[in-house]
């Protein structure tokens, strides 16, 4: 039972980010007829030179190292780590058990070194190494072999391709963390660090490479992540209700009280967390532009409009709010905001973040009625969030924030602004990103 259980949810997780690209995708452009060839001028006269010649396309910019955008992006890499430890740890370790906190604390912790050294090794190879068949990168950087102080084209072109490494390992490290608040109290401590070492080569290199890597499939099908709704936020929930599922409820589970033994450290964690996001979605724009600024509006808008949409929902459900609801609720904000924040301005923000404070609080709330044992709500708030954001990103991008367009969709999209004269929509750009 357990295996066709696990089955099932290895499939609800991959019809979940297949259905999440589909939906982001734009219609079809429309055919166009061709256009005919000018007649020649009578008596066979050529034309004019550059009388009719179409203008030469622009040649692309050189790559070249910008020390603004490298400090932003080591500053950015510094403030995702700051996520990981001491923010999560904290997070996580204030809501278990005193019993269990050092225990939680050593999830954190351990995971930033273990991944750290898989990222070195392999696991960079694999999520952003050249693409074998859209599916996974190939062995060709293995140990760093050939990621220098460059910059590499396919990701950026303005700062060393071992800073854009780094970035993405904080990413990669993170990701495993987020898994843990599931199975807190009650998973032993070698089972745990083999999980992860695997989940991390098998399920998030290839994932990262599918959405993020040159050539990968969903990147192709035209997903919008910007900065890891699917890749960090889908992936982590559905493996976590996985990891409930399996490992089965904690002794003494709806019997025994299981409170939180210190919100005052839970709340300096989710602090932490929301300073760090800036550098989790800012950091995603590659650059320190305008578009950085813009993902920094709305991280920030959509975790405050989370927030308060959590407290409001308690408030009415429970008679009075909580702490621990508002740092839950800010929490799911920002992770909701997390795919949308290149893509949406302040007011779609608002919308995004309010309704994963409500949804995120219901989701939390349903566990007990469908009989798992998600010790952190980790399923509630990065699951059901995740999708929420990923979903919302489709639905609102370029509706809400027609100041701003999208030029291209890369691993981290940028965007172009252009003269309200001329400005085309977001949709005819994506087609026109589709069809090219």
């Amino acid at each position: 039972m357990k295996r066709l259980t696990l089955a099932l949810a290895v499939l609800l997780a991959l019809g979940a980010t297949t259905f999440v690209a589909q939906a982001q995708q734009p219609a079809p452009p429309a055919p166009t007829a061709p256009v005919p060839a000018a007649p020649a001028p009578a008596g066979g006269t050529p034309p004019a030179a550059g009388a009719s010649a179409a203008p030469a396309p622009a040649a692309a910019p050189a790559s070249k190292i910008d020390k603004g955008d490298t400090a932003w992006m080591l500053t950015s890499s510094v403030l995702v780590l700051l996520m990981t430890a001491p923010g999560l740890a904290l997070f996580y370790g204030g809501m278990v058990r005193q019993k269990n906190a050092l225990g939680t604390l050593m999830h954190s912790f351990i995971i930033a070194a273990l991944i750290s050294v898989q990222w070195v090794l392999w696991g960079y190879s694999l999520a952003f190494g050249p693409d074998k068949g859209g599916i996974i990168g190939g062995l060709d950087w293995v140990g760093l072999r050939g990621v220098g102080l460059e910059p590499f084209d396919a990701y950026s072109k303005t700062i060393p391709h071992q800073v854009f490494m780094l970035f993405q390992m904080m990413f990669a490290i993170i990701t495993p963390a987020l898994i843990t608040g599931t199975f807190a109290e009650r998973k032993k401590f070698s089972g745990f660090l083999l999980f992860t070492l695997l989940w991390a080569t098998f399920v998030y290199d290839p994932l990262a490479h599918w959405v993020w890597g040159d050539g990968g499939w969903l990147k192709k099908y035209g997903a919008l992540d910007f900065a890891g709704g699917t890749v960090v936020h889908i992936s982590s929930g559905v493996s976590a209700l996985v990891c409930a599922i399996m490992i089965g409820k904690r002794r003494g589970y709806g019997h025994q009280p299981m409170q939180p033994h210190n919100l005052p450290m839970t709340v300096m964690g989710a602090s932490l967390l929301w300073v760090g996001w800036f550098g989790f979605n800012a950091g995603s724009a590659l650059e320190a532009n305008g578009l950085a600024a813009s993902a920094f509006t709305a991280t920030n808008t959509g975790a405050a409009a989370a927030a308060l949409g959590w407290m409001a929902t308690e408030w009415m459900a429970r008679g009075k709010p909580t702490v621990l609801g508002a740092a839950s609720g800010a929490v799911a904000g920002l992770v909701a905001i997390t795919p949308a924040s290149g893509f949406v301005g302040p007011i779609s923000a608002l919308i995004i973040g309010a309704v994963a404070g409500a949804l995120c609080y219901a989701a939390c709330n349903l566990k007990s009625r469908l009989g798992y044992d998600d010790s952190l709500d980790v399923v509630g708030v990065h699951g059901v969030g995740g999708t929420w954001g990923a979903l919302g990103t489709g639905t609102l991008n370029g509706r809400l924030s027609p100041e701003r367009t999208i030029d291209s969709i890369t691993p981290r999209v940028r965007f172009t602004t252009v003269p309200d004269s001329s400005r085309p929509s977001t949709r005819s750009l994506m087609r026109r990103a589709g069809s090219g």
